[in-house]
């Protein structure tokens, strides 16, 4: 619900009044009004109704997610999940007939029924709300938003509506790897000629270095109940042609190509020229992970929301993917304003755990400070990034070299302002509390929930787009390598009979951390500031380290 305990740092204020709470944000120097938005604009809200029992949904998926409990692996079904999220039948009929008192229609956009969207001219939603909706310029992004700052629910309402979307949330597109690449030329030399590892692997990436490294096998996946995805934005797209050179240099051992599928989601773009972060998630993929089937979901709506209406999608299907792979993210700054949406949001994560599937989300590349920040380098405390610090998924951060591997300087870790850590992880981080005692102290959370959980390589990484070879870094390309991983081990496990891993937090925390590859050396500095260093155990640049696919899958077998 709208409510004070959605207040982070004070800054949300809410007034009493007889048409209800009214909630404004202060106006952020980063957006500039530029005018009133047109009232015959048409503008689409999304309403989220309270879910009936929301603790339920998460002890469920920590108890089919903990290794020691007689439940694991006995996922939830789509009905058992939704009966969680669904929200009460008064909270339907309060939002319901206060829309139709003005005439208005809503239609259900998530399974549960948990979320309702409207789309009306601003006019409209200005009178429902008493909002002035208002079209913004980000100074950071070079785009515009429409939001409002300020808007009012009914007193008989309020209860029943935990957030509405977009009204005061000024949260900028999300953030891929832009930036992070350049043009090389295409290997002189085979470079699938077995060595251990490859000589090039020094200071470049491609499949046969993570196979050494971290002893993936090059052998096909051969299950065909096993599946992988990975979420695109921003018009991001992967090709055919690329992945058939990708294969030609790097893959000659696996032929044919192997293909991926591209389904569309609030009419993402399904062809085109490749792009780089698509490009980079599919050749990592289908690279890697050899055999398992491999879908791109690209997601049109270039809002935050997208994440969600993808999550809502996959959750709609009779059976969720088993990985999800995502190399984007936000700045978690951008959800203090709406703690609830930020909670919603990770509860789609908690959902699709719950039913099986083991989502992965890139740490981020701006070391502690988050995705982006003040050029001034201004900033008074650590910026951690969103979704990874939601406690239901995996966030992979990344590292570079070989022995030593190392920490990658960007890799963004630290401690979320918004989730408290979850029990799973709480040794592990007061471990590193008594390592690193008063260093950068009182710049981060100290009772936040810790990022990133895991790490892989991610520099260098050898990617075709638009027919031309780069070099590509960042944590968006370690992601799609842990994916790769979990889909090989949930191969093994599936043909030995056993479910998909899920959620694999409570795992690797609790007995995971012997198949991992310990990272001590590093640090991830950001804007002036030394970061965090990277310590025996778990630390926020690499987590608990990086994959060793021989030791992993001894121990996923076992259970």
């Amino acid at each position: 619900m709208l409510s004070a305990a959605s207040v982070v740092f004070g800054l949300l204020s809410l007034s009493s009044g007889v048409y209800g709470a009214q909630r404004t944000v202060p106006q952020s120097p980063q957006f500039v009004p530029l005018h009133a938005a047109s009232p015959g604009q048409s503008i689409s809200l999304t309403f989220g109704l309270p879910p009936t029992n929301i603790e339920g949904l998460h002890a469920a998926l920590y108890d089919v997610s903990d290794p020691t409990s007689s439940n694991y692996g006995k996922y939830l079904t789509k009905a058992e999940v939704e009966a969680f999220v669904a929200p009460k039948a008064e909270s339907v009929q309060a939002v319901t007939d206060w829309l139709s008192k003005h005439n208005i229609k809503s239609k259900v956009v998530s399974p549960s029924g948990d979320m309702l969207r409207i789309n009306v001219p601003v006019s409209t939603a200005n009178a429902l709300l008493s909002a002035n909706f208002t079209e913004f310029a980000d100074k950071q992004t070079d785009t515009t938003l429409v939001r409002t700052l300020s808007f009012t629910i009914p007193e008989d309402v309020e209860q029943h509506v935990k957030f509405v979307f977009p009204t005061t949330q000024f949260i900028p597109p999300p953030n891929g790897n832009e930036a992070l690449f350049k043009v090389v030329q295409p290997p002189k030399s085979a470079l699938t000629k077995k060595a251990t590892p490859p000589s090039e692997c020094q200071t470049e990436i491609f499949p046969e270095c993570l196979e050494d490294f971290y002893n993936i096998p090059s052998a096909r996946a051969t299950n065909p109940g096993n599946n992988l995805a990975v979420s695109q934005y921003l018009g991001e797209i992967a090709t055919e042609a690329d992945l058939n050179l990708f294969f030609q240099d790097f893959r000659p051992d696996v032929t044919p190509t192997p293909n991926f599928t591209v389904v569309s989601v609030d009419g993402g773009v399904t062809s085109g020229t490749g792009t780089l972060e698509a490009s980079l998630d599919i050749q990592y993929t289908v690279g890697v992970a050899t055999g398992v089937p491999t879908t791109l979901y690209s997601v049109g709506d270039a809002s935050a929301f997208g994440f969600i209406d993808v999550a809502n999608f996959l959750l709609s299907q009779e059976e969720t993917p088993l990985v999800l792979s995502t190399s984007y993210g936000f700045n978690e700054n951008s959800f203090s304003f709406d703690v609830d949406l930020a909670e919603s949001f990770c509860d789609a994560y908690a959902q699709l755990g719950a039913r099986g599937t083991t989502v992965l989300f890139c740490s981020g590349d701006n070391g502690v400070y988050s995705f982006s920040f003040n050029s001034s380098c201004s900033a008074t405390e650590f910026g951690p990034t969103f979704p990874s610090g939601c406690p239901f998924l995996t966030s992979v951060g990344g590292t570079q070299g070989v022995n030593p591997e190392v920490a990658a300087a960007f890799s963004s870790g630290g401690f979320s302002n918004i989730f408290a850590r979850p029990s799973y992880q709480e040794s592990a981080v007061q471990q590193y509390f008594n390592e690193i005692g008063s260093t950068n102290a009182g710049l981060y959370n100290t009772s936040g929930r810790g990022f990133p959980d895991i790490s892989a390589q991610s520099v260098n990484f050898f990617t075709w787009i638009a027919d031309e070879l780069f070099f590509v870094l960042g944590t968006s390309a370690s992601t799609p390598t842990w994916a790769s991983v979990i889909a090989l081990l949930n191969d093994a496990r599936l043909n030995a009979g056993k479910p998909a891993l899920g959620f694999i937090n409570p795992l690797l925390y609790s007995q995971g951390v012997p198949a991992l590859n310990d990272i001590t050396s590093g640090s991830n500095p950001g804007c002036g500031k030394q970061g965090f260093p990277a310590l025996a155990g778990w630390d926020p640049v690499t987590g608990l380290g990086t994959p060793d696919y021989t030791k992993l899958l001894n121990l996923v077998l076992s259970l």
